[in-house]
């Protein structure tokens, strides 16, 4: 820890810099590698609030955190998001925060993205897993593919340049679209990273038949695409390739084949504000009691976030062939 204790630095040396942090488990999709087809939602009193998620957003950037990411469930199906947005917007006029950044389904992007923009965010990650209209209903349960296609027309009217498609490739499903996905993501001068599938929450099907590595996925756009090594870097653990030619970078989440834990900058913070040090661990703190039990003491609630550095483990446990241990599904750690 710095002298000045303004950095957060774990125990093996990692500076956490990323936050993300899931504002709501809930969700209009019912993803089938994210939430069981029927799902029970926390209780309202068990939520943050939108000022108490301000006020630790804040603490964090007080902290040195740099770049935030809100994410769900589905997080602008949370009343009055655009008021949050604007407040953490506001904090890079006055602490570190420099990135603010949204991972969504698209479905709300054409009520919210020009609102988004103007409240100041910068990047917009956006989940879409086929472009077959049946297909995508059935990935998603209750999704439409046109909902997420207006979005992320919305996306790119409302001026952003940063958009970036992700995609959860599972064998049988959906890992024949692979080449189609990267081709929209070129026509539409969009990025796109494909995901490896997390072992997070009981789920319907097999995740040892339905695994596909990110080495499966670039070897089969390889077969299409001139791929060229790029040092692109936007603080997360995607490794990028530039397809040459184009304006598009292809992105590989691989918690599975490529474990990235050794420089992971990340921690997490559930619906409840449970602080999580690692996405495939339990190691955890319990922010929302600190920001209840001490109201508006910023510097409780800081001293608690880096005395939490000391549990951030080295890295995950992820098994894919074995039922998960950690029961939380990803709407609630936040996608």
């Amino acid at each position: 820890m710095t002298n000045n204790q303004t950095q957060l630095i774990d125990n093996f040396g990692r500076r956490v810099s990323y936050v993300r942090i899931s504002i709501t488990d809930r969700c209009d999709f019912r993803c089938v590698y994210c939430m069981d087809e029927e799902m029970t939602f926390m209780p309202r009193e068990r939520l943050l609030t939108l000022e108490e998620i301000a006020f630790l957003v804040r603490a964090f950037c007080e902290l040195g955190v740099e770049k935030v990411r809100i994410t769900g469930g589905e997080p602008l199906v949370r009343r009055n998001v655009d008021w949050l947005i604007e407040q953490i917007g506001a904090l890079k006029h006055t602490t570190s925060l420099k990135e603010l950044n949204l991972t969504t389904n698209g479905s709300q992007l054409p009520k919210y993205a020009e609102k988004l923009a103007a409240a100041g965010m910068d990047r917009i990650n956006i989940s879409l897993d086929s472009l077959n209209a049946d297909r995508f209903r059935e990935l998603t349960r209750t999704g439409e593919l046109t909902q997420v296609l207006d979005g992320i027309e919305a996306a790119k009217q409302a001026g952003f340049k940063r958009i970036k498609l992700n995609a959860v490739i599972m064998k049988g499903r959906n890992d024949d679209e692979i080449v189609d996905l990267a081709q929209f993501a070129i026509d539409n001068e969009l990025d796109i990273s494909y995901i490896e599938e997390m072992p997070l929450g009981q789920v319907t099907h097999s995740r040892n038949e339905s695994y596909c590595s990110s080495d499966e996925v670039l070897a089969t756009l390889q077969k299409h695409f001139d791929l060229q090594t790029s040092i692109a870097n936007t603080g997360g653990p995607s490794r990028y390739y530039q397809v040459a030619g184009t304006r598009s970078k292809i992105g590989f989440i691989s918690p599975h084949s490529h474990n990235f834990c050794e420089s992971c900058n990340r921690v997490r913070v559930t619906t409840e504000g449970r602080l999580l040090l690692c996405l495939g661990q339990e190691h955890s703190m319990d922010l929302r009691d600190i920001i209840r039990r001490h109201p508006g003491d910023i510097e409780q609630l800081k001293q608690a976030i880096i005395k939490s550095m000391d549990i951030k483990p080295k890295g995950h446990d992820f098994n894919i062939k074995e039922q998960p241990i950690i029961f939380r599904h990803m709407s609630v750690t936040g996608g």
